[in-house]
Formats: C-alpha cells, structure tokens, sequence
C-alpha cells in the first residue's frame, strides 16, 4: 500500500444517519426498518418490530466525543447534534488530520444494539442495509476510512453470505461480532465452525465488540443496578468469557489462520487470563480443553487486544503480550471516546518503550490484525 500507517485508530465509530435504512434496506423490509421515537423520559430512542433501541440513555448523546473529559453533555442533546465526523467522513478526515492519525477502522453505534433484533431475515436485511450505507461512507478516502462489517449470527447461513459479500463486493477486510450469546450459543459452539472457516478462507479478520447490555444477555446485570457498574461488569467480562470460548474452547487451534480481536473491553485482563488458562492447561486435573497447545500460544498466533488511552497497564503488557498483539483505539465519536489528543496519550503511556514498540502499539498490531502487512 503506497501510505504510510504510523498510527491507526483500531476502533472508531460511524454515526448512522437516522434514514440510513430507509434508504438503504431491502425494498421488502422498508415498512420494518428503524424508525426514531421520543419515550416517555424524552429520549430519542428506534423502535424495530415494537421494541426499542437505543441504551439506558438513548441516542442523543452518543456523538458527544469527549463528555468524559468535560465537554458539556446534557440530556437535551439530541442524536443530529453529534460530532459531525461521525456522520460525514469529508467532517472526520480533518480531525484524524489533527490527531496525526493515518487510518480509522470503523464500528457502528446504533448498529451495536441491532443484535437484540431476533428474527434473522430481519437482521440481515439491517445488517446489509448498514454495510452497502459503511462502504459509501468510507468510498471517498479509500486509504484512510476501513468500514469492518456488521455480521449477524442469528443465522450462519446468512452470516456467511454477507460474509462473502462484505469481503467480496465491499472489499472490507472485517468483520465484527458481539461476545454475547446469540441463540444461547458461545463461540465455540458446533453450529459457527462454516463461520470460523469462512473468516480463514476470506482472509477476513474477526473483531468482538461489546455494546449495549439491554438488548442481548448479558453477564452481571443481573447483580447490579447502575449503568456505570454494568457498563464496567459487561464489557470487560463479556470479553472475557468471548477470549476463552475462542481459545479453550477451540476456536483458534481448529483455524490456524484465524485472526481475532478483542475491542472496547480494556486490555489489562489479558495477562491473568492467558495465565488462568494456561495453568489450567498444565495441571491434567483440570484440563478438560482437548487443546494440544497453550492458550497463551494461542493467543500469539491467532489474537489481539485493543486497550484504552487511559490505561496504566499498556507499557509493561507491550513487553508482556509483545507490542505487535495490541491494538489501540479513539472511540470517536462516543462520549466516553477521546478527541483530541489520543495518540499523545498513547505515547505518553508508551514513554521509554523503544521506538519499534511504539511502532508495534500505534499502528503494527492493526496492520497485523487487519491485514495490510
């Protein structure tokens, strides 16, 4: 590739325009496709087939980059207001401009809810409607803007068909899933091996992206009340238990060309993860896996991490893990995202690490896992 990656946002964020299905979608679901409401709190929320979408507190605020640190977000804001990256990528190249950032893979926001949706002809329609609507986003900056797919696994046959679709018709080099059960199905499941096979065949990289605990099950909301200790239960444990159905439940050995990564969940829960299982896997009292090698091999060969600017934890798990398994990511435009100033922080954090380790952090592992080394 003629540019120069140095530094890639390994999980950005689109923001979906409201009449993005309308326009998109099947003619044959276009009386089904997501239509805004306000609820009875004032939130801006899509009801699908009667339910609603839209998180504990709906959509407004979900363009409002950088709330966490300061920037006034009320509960009047409403989804249009979002920053208007996220929405148009002529508005979003600038300000990866600004951050020195050279390439963005990108997620969707509404679209982390839709696994809730449960009839799979519908989802897929959704699904499909989304990813044509991404790769026209991202047509203009063909070498800056990378959609990653929305894959529903509420039917593999279908799955697999836009699999084929997004990678061959779209050119996306991803994928993403939610780590929650689908079905009451963990990865590793029997029935999502043509899936696994299909990703290898494809050359087409997994992502796991957590998202909204209300509409999917979810681990441990069950135990807590607060969105802010469900929102730190959810995605960090989901994760979890998704890394371990890949890797002790077999994925990974079965498929050794298989690349997954693991998003938006913090990274520092990998090195006693890995060690967890690896112990289990040594000690035969315990190891029930079937696998004829180490987890943490495993994950070597076959896996990444993607951490948060703030974590503490990045400079001495670059040494551990190697810089070229982590991925790191803005979250724009969400409120809990950071812009600017993202790769600073990176660096800051990577601060007497060797130049090829910071080179490995900020964009090697991406280049790895997405596929463009």
């Amino acid at each position: 590739m003629g540019r120069a990656y140095n530094v890639i946002d390994s999980d950005g964020h689109v923001l979906e325009p409201l009449n993005l299905w309308e326009n998109y979608i099947d003619p044959a679901f276009r009386d089904r496709a997501p239509r805004l409401f306000i609820d009875e709190d004032g939130k801006e929320r899509l009801r699908i087939d009667g339910k609603a979408f839209g998180g504990r507190k709906g959509l407004g605020a979900l363009g409002a980059v950088g709330a966490r640190d300061g920037v006034v977000c009320d509960d009047t804001m409403t989804y249009n207001q979002g920053k208007r990256g996220g929405f148009d990528p002529h508005s979003r190249v600038p300000d990866m401009d600004a951050d020195g950032i050279d390439a963005a893979f990108l997620y969707p926001s509404i679209g982390l809810s839709l696994g809730g949706v449960t009839d799979p002809e519908l989802v897929h329609a959704l699904y499909h409607a989304y990813n044509r609507w991404l790769a026209d986003y991202c047509k203009p900056y063909p070498d800056r803007l990378f959609g990653v797919a929305m894959l529903p696994l509420h039917s593999v046959e279908l799955t697999i068909q836009e699999m084929h679709f997004a990678r061959n018709e779209l050119g996306m080099r991803a994928g993403f899933i939610r780590p929650n059960p689908y079905n009451n199905k963990m990865l590793h499941h029997p029935d999502y091996e043509p899936l696994w096979k299909t990703a290898e065949e494809l050359d087409m990289a997994i992502g796991i992206h957590e998202g909204s605990s209300l509409n999917m099950p979810t681990v441990g909301v069950d135990r807590f009340e607060g969105r802010g200790a469900q929102h730190i239960i959810s995605h960090t444990m989901e994760m979890m238990l998704a890394c371990m159905s890949v890797i002790w439940g077999g994925v990974v050995e079965r498929h050794p060309k298989l690349r997954i990564g693991f998003l938006e969940s913090g990274g520092g829960w990998v090195a006693p993860w890995l060690d967890r299982m690896d112990r289990h896997f040594d000690d035969q009292g315990f190891n029930d896996s079937g696998l004829t090698t180490r987890p943490s091999e495993l994950f070597q060969r076959n896996c990444w991490i993607s951490f948060e600017p703030v974590e503490g934890s990045i400079k001495v798990l670059a040494d551990y893990i190697g810089p070229n398994k982590i991925l790191w990511a803005t979250d724009y435009p969400h409120p809990d995202g950071f812009f600017p100033g993202a790769p600073k922080m990176m660096m800051q954090r990577l601060e007497g690490l060797s130049p090829e380790s910071k080179h490995g952090v900020m964009a090697g592992g991406a280049l790895a896992f997405y596929g463009m080394n």
